[in-house]
């Protein structure tokens, strides 16, 4: 049996239309799992690019403003691997930091993520699709302050907490529970700073590695932890960001 395979487990990507979400959605979907790509916006490009590959895909509207919005989705549906990885940010100075802002990135970003894993969970365990797999995309901002970003400094670090009471109390369960800590990574959402001269030099002079990340290496990431080969893997959070915090 190859212990990195997903061949008969289904799987949903939140935030799979784009960017890393993208390339998760890919990544399972190349190891055989069946993946709905979920989105506020349509995934289309995502479950078609899926297809032309040969793998199963669909698409889901799932605006996760609300933190409630996956409640109803996973019950008898057979699914055994979540990937939380919507997200948005808002920026600001602290002192200038309105209520509004804070509230939009936490209830996106961290309560969102409670709530959509714990709904995953009861589905999971009450139809017996375990083992099962929870993957949150965390931050290098799980573990630095950053700066202008005080509600996503906030909420990533709770994805890491979050990971980790999960992990404690649904190991014996079946289910794993880890997180993922991206670097800088070559998305849309890092093209201003790509394209900046003087930051990208100083973010590569601070990467080990020389370079920035592919999305393509966080989806490798997120399907190891999701297949067999992770099955003693819970509670961590993995950096996927050339050496960055090592330095």
């Amino acid at each position: 049996m190859n212990p990195f395979s997903l061949e008969g487990r289904r799987a949903l990507v939140t935030g799979a239309n784009t960017g890393i979400g993208r390339a998760i959605a890919q990544a399972l979907a190349g190891q055989g799992a069946q993946v709905t790509c979920a989105g506020r916006t349509p995934a289309d490009e995502t479950v078609a690019a899926i297809r032309a590959s040969g793998g199963a895909a669909e698409t889901m509207s799932l605006d996760l403003s609300d933190p409630m919005a996956a409640r109803d989705v996973f019950e008898g549906q057979g699914y055994s691997i979540l990937v939380n990885n919507a997200g948005t940010i808002r920026r600001g100075d602290a002192l200038d930091f309105t209520q509004a802002d804070w509230d939009a990135v936490m209830d996106v970003n961290l309560k969102a993520v409670f709530f959509t894993a714990q709904a995953f969970a009861r589905a999971a365990l009450a139809s017996g699709h375990t083992p099962a797999a929870v993957v949150s995309i965390a931050s290098l901002l799980s573990f630095q302050g950053g700066i202008r970003v005080a509600s996503y400094t906030a909420a990533k670090h709770g994805v890491a907490g979050v990971t980790k009471i999960l992990a404690n109390e649904w190991a014996e369960k079946g289910i794993t529970v880890n997180a993922v800590a991206p670097g800088y990574i070559k998305t849309n959402n890092t093209a201003a700073l790509q394209a900046d001269p003087e930051r990208s030099r100083a973010i590569l002079e601070r990467i080990p590695m020389g370079r920035w990340g592919q999305p393509e290496d966080i989806g490798g990431t997120v399907a190891f932890l999701c297949s067999p080969a992770a099955r003693y893997v819970t509670g961590a959070v993995i950096n996927v960001d050339g050496g960055w915090l090592a330095r």
